[in-house]
């Protein structure tokens, strides 16, 4: 939704963010809800809101709360959060602070630093990425040291240091050359 402002960011999905949300939904001919449902999600990506069954979408423990669709619903509520190092709540979150956070409040329970994250789940190769796995990246440091929420179409959710809860694109020029992997939680 770039172009359409919604100042500094002021925390989890606030009204500024909603009336952002609001335009750009009128400015396509969509209903002026202020929420990211089906529609909105289409004009933004390009595709559908994903959602999976037949075991892709269960959490660890089959309490069915895991579902790729509400992880990524969940994931979008904290759009504009702001980084910080460390950072575990809505107040503020660093990378892996956010996926943690996101996966917990779909029920799912994961490791806290991206490190961890990425050795404790089974590795998906590119080509069968997956809305709701987990995309990593060696940035600061060797090895594993940023991760997001993959949403499709190339694209992730996560915690940018420069941009808060944001989306980026996997494989653009700066992320795609920090590119490790990706791990698939549920």
């Amino acid at each position: 939704m770039e172009g359409y402002d919604i100042g500094i960011p002021d925390g989890v999905y606030g009204a500024r963010t909603v009336e952002a949300v609001k335009k750009y939904q009128a400015s396509m001919g969509l209903e002026a809800d202020g929420i990211v449902g089906d529609s909105t999600y289409m004009k933004l990506m390009g595709k559908r809101m994903p959602s999976y069954a037949g075991g892709y979408g269960v959490s660890r423990g089959g309490s069915g709360y895991g579902s790729a669709r509400r992880l990524i619903n969940k994931a979008f509520d904290y759009m504009g959060v702001p980084y910080v190092w460390g950072g575990t709540t809505p107040w503020g979150f660093d990378c892996s602070g956010f996926t943690q956070y996101v996966f917990r409040q779909v029920g799912v329970e994961i490791p806290r630093t991206a490190d961890t994250q990425y050795y404790t789940y089974p590795k998906v190769s590119t080509r069968n990425l997956q809305p709701g796995d987990l995309v990593f990246f060696e940035t600061y440091e060797p090895g594993p040291s940023h991760c997001g929420i993959y949403i499709g179409n190339g694209k992730m959710i996560h915690a940018s240091s420069s941009m808060g809860v944001s989306v980026a694109d996997v494989f653009d020029s700066y992320w795609g050359s920090r590119y490790l992997g990706a791990a698939r939680v549920m």
